[in-house]
């Protein structure tokens, strides 16, 4: 062949043109590294913060990224390695993070400036007196749950006990925030439960760690957390339920007509008359649009219904492990039930031990297991000699904290008397911080531990629970998740109680 054909100088010149192509992609590649290395990665060390080595380029998130570990255990791990340092320097990609591993300090910036235009207005939504007004909601869904499991019951079935509390949490949320009868306690394959899972699945660790720490990225390239139809179906979902409402002019006592009243007027009406916590003050504020309202009734949904139905399962677990416990509890809400008639919102705040026991439980499976913020601005931390520039993370590991056997001796064992009165006070209120702390505290917190009550008092009222072998002893948790979930599923053994009081 001649070398000097077209063909082949074609050929050499794509040749060399692929050549060149890898070389800069190699040049590239090595620039990249070394930014990274010696710029990006030299951020603690200028400041004199101690830090964990990271690695290019997804900095201290490699063992999630390559599902190697859950988030929380992640940054609980680092907590329990180097606490000693009090602040402790990581990277998240190519963001500087500050993991807060004191409890003084964690009170700082949990109750430093925030934004509060939008919380102002939906702190009235979670008042005492309107959620009390959803009670019987939550009492309905609750009696719902008990009668779905009497057959398993009678049989002294083994379940899978984290998908049906996941059935229940959905059906009481979207009641709540969206005024539907969702029904998939009885109905586990229907749309609603469907769409709930798929709210619950980012495609990807990646995703995950991107949309957690830095979302400006997503935001660039305009990728979606979840799949857009997750987004389309609760938008529409509650769209359609407003115009239902206002057509028919249909009033009800939940969440749903608070977020209209927020839309229509700026403000929610008072529980009573005179109630200084929930005043139309705020009716020169804007008023909520309907995108706003529906994203934040998704939020409500994604918030409430995992959180719960986790803390839940892990509950029940625990009480199989410790029958002396589930006797204990299950005693003094047939006392109580007794006492006040039935399950009534009175006598479920009465029942101190499950309280103890809900809050042991938050303690040692935290729902949330790492709290993030940002630096809206220059921040000095008291102290420790250091200005934090804007946009810098926080990071607060929560798991780390509540199985710190500083604070909390023998971390691994389930002790509901560690929220006795007397033991509480002696420890520092930073250190358990299951719904968060301080003004930005979760806003569903009364809202998840009712949530969260009715249905143990529901189940335990009727039903003795033990561990099925299937059940893997230690738990393990999924990788893949924000939340604690469990690998595997949680199965137990259900059977009827004897000498029972039934929820009526």
């Amino acid at each position: 062949m001649d070398i000097g054909s077209p063909w082949v100088v074609n050929c050499k010149s794509l040749a060399m043109a692929l050549v060149e192509l890898i070389g800069l992609f190699i040049v590239t590649l090595s620039s990249l590294y070394i930014y990274y290395k010696f710029v990006i990665f030299n951020f603690w060390r200028k400041r004199g913060v101690f830090y964990v080595e990271p690695t290019v380029p997804t900095g201290n998130l490699t063992a999630f990224v390559k599902k190697r570990k859950q988030i929380g255990v992640l940054f609980h791990d680092v907590y329990q390695k180097y606490k000693e340092h009090r602040l402790i320097g990581m990277f998240l990609f190519y963001k500087p993070n500050l993991l807060i591993a004191d409890p003084e300090l964690i009170k700082m910036v949990l109750t430093k400036e925030f934004w509060r235009n939008l919380r102002n207005k939906l702190t009235p939504t979670f008042s005492v007196g309107k959620i009390k007004q959803m009670f019987p909601i939550l009492m309905e869904c609750g009696e719902k749950l008990s009668k779905y499991l009497d057959s398993k019951a009678q049989m002294r079935d083994s379940v899978e006990i984290k998908d049906i509390l996941s059935r229940y949490t959905i059906d009481v949320i979207m009641a709540t925030a969206f005024g539907i009868n969702s029904n998939c306690i009885e109905e586990p394959t229907n749309e609603y439960r469907i769409y709930g899972r798929k709210s619950f699945k980012p495609i990807s660790s990646i995703r995950i760690a991107l949309g957690m720490f830095v979302p400006q990225i997503m935001d660039f390239f305009s990728i979606p957390y979840l799949d857009r139809k997750v987004y389309r179906f609760y938008m529409n979902l509650f769209r359609e339920n407003v115009e239902y409402r206002q057509t028919h002019n249909i009033v009800r006592k939940d969440f749903m007509n608070l977020l209209m009243q927020l839309m229509e007027k700026g403000y929610v009406d008072p529980d009573k008359e005179g109630d200084e916590t929930t005043t139309n003050a705020t009716s020169t504020v804007r008023k909520l649009t309907m995108t706003e309202a529906a994203a934040q009734s998704h939020f409500f949904f994604a918030a409430g219904s995992e959180s719960s139905s986790t803390t839940i399962t892990f509950a029940l677990y625990e009480l199989t492990q410790h029958q002396d416990i589930q006797d204990k509890v299950c005693k003094e809400i047939d006392e109580m039930l007794a006492k006040h008639g039935g399950l009534t919102y009175d006598a479920v705040n009465e029942m101190t031990y499950l309280h103890k026991v809900v809050y042991e439980t938050m303690r040692k499976y935290p729902p949330l297991p790492l709290l993030n913020r940002i630096c809206t601005k220059e921040t000095d931390i008291p102290t420790m000699n250091l200005r934090l520039p804007k946009g810098t993370l926080i990071s607060i590991p929560v798991l780390g904290l509540h199985r710190d056997p500083s604070i909390y001796p023998d971390p691994d064992k389930f002790d509901p008397e560690r929220f006795n009165e007397n033991v509480v006070a002696e420890r520092h209120p930073y250190a358990y911080l299951p719904f968060g702390e301080g003004p930005r505290m979760c806003l569903g917190a009364l809202f998840g531990y009712l949530q969260t009550k009715v249905a143990l008092v529901s189940l335990l009222s009727k039903y003795k629970f033990t561990l099925h072998p299937q059940t893997q002893v230690p738990l393990n948790f999924r990788e893949m998740s924000i939340l604690l979930w469990v690998k595997g599923g949680v199965h137990l053994i259900i059977e009827t109680r004897e000498n029972n009081y039934v929820v009526t």
